[in-house]
């Protein structure tokens, strides 16, 4: 039976409107897939049908790239650096942007909109302007090939994250705010115990934002961790393209990727129903 289509008022869709449409979103989903394929395809590989001309589609899958690709570099210890550097911003991020949302939402102060928008007028700012000046900072402080430059900015919040969570802040009724002055709670204790269990949505969405982002950083740890035994995975990755000791394996560099994004797609389908509800509801208010 056809489906109605809301925009023709009611009217069902014939079909070869309804073909067309399979056939466009089809189009869509290959066009989307077919690298992520040809990687997973290429990893399968041996070094000689990687660069064979034509294309070598039909093969026996070499499984072994797999264990080989752990053993060519110390993958966990590169693993390991990379979790505690995430695990460090995804907690500073929601920790800070959740609380400075809680401010610009709710507490009342002279300026509080000035504040507002300077804050906002920061992501215009590059973050290539700001380099120079704060590599030096942090050497004079001491913390070059450490992990601090990359996990003790998250600690002072987001601009961005700071939006989100401000918005949905202010979808969430002021009555429940008013009945937890009423019992006597104060302001970090509402914010702790009513808006953050309530924002699970925006939680969601900016975890999986942070994560993704710190996790495929690749700019920041190549800049301040110079011993590669402190390397996070997006830095390690870039030992396969063609060092001196492992020389130039596409397919054990396929393989290591997919590897590598194997914890960026289990963060997202364990987190996708909160951040698909999290992605529709940050922006609704005003």
């Amino acid at each position: 039976m056809a489906k109605a289509d809301e925009r023709g008022g009611g009217m069902p869709l014939s079909r070869t409107e309804i073909l067309v449409r399979v056939g466009l979103l089809s189009l869509g989903c290959f066009l989307v897939l077919m690298p992520v394929a040809w990687t997973i395809l290429t990893s399968l590989k041996t070094a000689q049908q990687t660069l064979a001309v034509p294309p070598v589609w039909i093969f026996p899958p070499q499984w072994s790239n797999y264990p080989e690709v752990l053993q060519l570099v110390p993958f966990q210890n590169y693993a390991l650096n990379t979790a505690i550097v995430v695990s460090g911003v995804v907690i500073g991020t929601l920790l800070s942007c959740s609380f400075s949302a809680y401010g610009f939402a709710r507490l009342r102060a002279p300026g509080r909109n000035v504040i507002f928008g300077v804050l906002m007028a920061t992501m215009m700012l590059p973050s290539t302007v700001t380099l120079v000046p704060t590599y030096i900072a942090f050497n004079k402080i001491g913390w070059l090939n450490t992990f601090l430059p990359l996990i003790i900015p998250a600690f002072f919040g987001s601009a961005f994250f700071i939006f989100m969570f401000r918005q949905f802040y202010l979808s969430i009724p002021k009555e429940l705010e008013e009945a937890a002055r009423i019992d006597g709670a104060g302001y970090f204790r509402i914010w702790w115990s009513i808006f953050l269990p309530l924002s699970m949505p925006v939680i969601a969405t900016v975890t999986v934002f942070t994560f993704v982002g710190t996790y495929n950083d690749f700019f920041g740890p190549l800049i301040y961790l110079t011993d590669e035994s402190k390397w996070t995975i997006s830095v390690a990755l870039s030992t396969f393209g063609g060092s001196p000791r492992i020389g130039p394996q596409l397919h054990m560099l396929t393989a290591a990727t997919m590897i590598a994004a194997a914890p960026s797609i289990i963060v997202f389908l364990l987190a996708q129903r909160y951040y698909v509800n999290g992605i529709s509801v940050a922006g609704v208010n005003k």
